[in-house]
């Protein structure tokens, strides 16, 4: 029979506060994980802004295939 190790909640690790002894919230130049989370969020924004564009009507895209004929 297994028996399951118990613990008190307060003898819980401690969440990691920094990123390579530096503080996950300071301002950093540069290729870093907190840089790429902002890019995807952006580049979401941008996509979605740009369905609602094309669904009220101002396709880009479906002007550019028009004209060279697709």
């Amino acid at each position: 029979m297994a028996t399951q190790e118990t613990r008190p909640s307060t003898d819980l690790p401690p969440v990691a506060a920094e990123y390579n002894g530096r503080d996950r919230n300071e301002f950093l130049f540069g290729w870093t994980p907190q840089a790429e989370i902002w890019n995807g969020r952006f580049a979401a924004i941008g996509f979605l802004a740009y369905l609602l564009w094309d669904l009220a009507g101002y396709s880009v895209v479906r002007d550019v295939l028009r004209i060279v004929g697709y």
